[in-house]
C-alpha cells in the first residue's frame, strides 16, 4: 500500500530548525513545507491561497501535518471547498478568537467550524498557552477529528520541549496509510 504525500504546514513565525515538522521535513526526503509569504504578519486568505497552490502541486491529495496556526489555514481551506486532502494531523490549534490574541494576524477569526471532509486527528495539550482544553475538544468537535489529549505539554513545539516527536510520527503516518 502506497502512502500518501505529506505537506508540512507551520504556524505563525514558521518553524525553526529543532521543531517536529522541521525534523521531520529533514528526515523524509518526500516531505514538504508549505512556505508562506509572510510568517510575522500573516494573513488568512494568503495563508489559504499558497495552501491550495501546494496541495494542487502535489502528486495526490496529502496528508497535511499542521501546528498552531496552520491548523486554521485547513479548516478554512476546506471549508471553501479546497482540492483533495486524503487527512490531516492537526497539532494545538490556538483559539484565534480571543481579545488577546495578537492583532498582526488577520483574517483567521471567526474559527472555521466546518466539519473537515477528510480524516484528522487534532492533538492538543491540557495547558496550550494558546487554547483551553475546552476550547480543543469543542473545534476537534466541530471539525470532525478524533482528539488526542497529551496532558501538560505546553503548544508542542520546541519551547514546550518537543524535538523529533515520534508518537506524533505514528499519528501522521496511520493517516497517511488510511
Amino acid at each position: 500500500m502506497s502512502k500518501a504525500p505529506v505537506l508540512i504546514v507551520p504556524g505563525w513565525g514558521d518553524s525553526g530548525p529543532e521543531h517536529w515538522q522541521s525534523l521531520w521535513e529533514a528526515a523524509h526526503a518526500g516531505f514538504r513545507r508549505v512556505l508562506q509569504r509572510d510568517w510575522l504578519a500573516p494573513h488568512c486568505e494568503d495563508w489559504v491561497q499558497t495552501l491550495r497552490a501546494a496541495i494542487d502541486g502535489a502528486p495526490a491529495p496529502p496528508v497535511v501535518a499542521a501546528h498552531s496556526l496552520g491548523c486554521h489555514a485547513v479548516a478554512h481551506l476546506a471549508a471553501r471547498g479546497g482540492p483533495a486532502i486524503h487527512g490531516a494531523l492537526l497539532v494545538a490549534p490556538p483559539d484565534v478568537e480571543t481579545p488577546e490574541f495578537p492583532r498582526v494576524i488577520q483574517g483567521f477569526a471567526p474559527m472555521s467550524r466546518t466539519r473537515l471532509p477528510f480524516p484528522s486527528v487534532m492533538v492538543a495539550s491540557s495547558d496550550d498557552p494558546f487554547a483551553t482544553i475546552e476550547r480543543s475538544r469543542e473545534l476537534a468537535a466541530a471539525w470532525g477529528s478524533r482528539l488526542v489529549e497529551i496532558g501538560p505539554r505546553g503548544h508542542i513545539n520546541t519551547d514546550a520541549g518537543f524535538g523529533p516527536w515520534p508518537e506524533g510520527e505514528r499519528l501522521l503516518d496511520a493517516l497517511r496509510t488510511a
